[in-house]
């Protein structure tokens, strides 16, 4: 199974079992609702050999959420303790990439949708290859891994990648000067 992250338990809020929740999704309304679950990060197992400690589930159903400055704040079904909530800390949440359904609008794309694609000029030549989506205040970043190795950030807008190419596997990149500079 394929995960996308939607967020991340930062820590916990008070003493019933609240946590605070860092959004890394476009879609928090529709992610982050009563009923929801969320897949937890595999790796997320707290490392105690007690028997008694806390494991973190594979998946955390939504009870309840609400808004908090800038930070979702939520209850999972049977968190219902500071002390749990604590083991919940630093768990990336995600949901199978299988059930994101694809964006109506043509010139909208699903983060998965372009991780992976190659990234080259108008004229055909290999940029780098899209490794991740930032997604930052002003605009989204795809970060380009360069084939030197190097991490390049290049604003996902129209005028400087006027083209995704998804049967294709490319996306084309019309750099300003200096972009690659940095």
């Amino acid at each position: 199974m394929d995960l996308r992250y939607v967020g991340r338990i930062t820590r916990p809020h008070g003493i019933r079992g609240e946590v605070s929740v860092e959004v890394r999704t476009d879609e928090p309304d529709e992610r982050f609702a009563p009923g929801k679950v969320l897949i937890t990060d595999p790796g997320a197992q707290p490392s105690s050999d007690d028997p008694s400690a806390y494991r973190v589930p594979e998946r955390l159903t939504i009870e309840a959420v609400r808004a908090h400055q800038g930070r979702l704040i939520v209850v999972f079904e049977g968190v219902y303790d500071r002390n749990v909530a604590e083991a919940l800390r630093d768990v990336l949440l995600g949901v199978d990439i299988a059930e994101i359904a694809a964006p109506d609008d043509p010139d909208e794309f699903n983060d998965h949708q372009l991780v992976g694609l190659t990234a080259v000029t108008p004229a055909g030549e290999t940029l780098g290859e899209v490794a991740r989506i930032d997604h930052a205040p002003a605009s989204d970043l795809l970060v380009l891994r360069r084939p030197e190795g190097k991490i390049a950030l290049v604003p996902f807008v129209k005028a400087i990648v006027p083209e995704v190419d998804l049967a294709g596997g490319r996306v084309v990149v019309d750099p300003p000067e200096g972009l690659f500079d940095l």
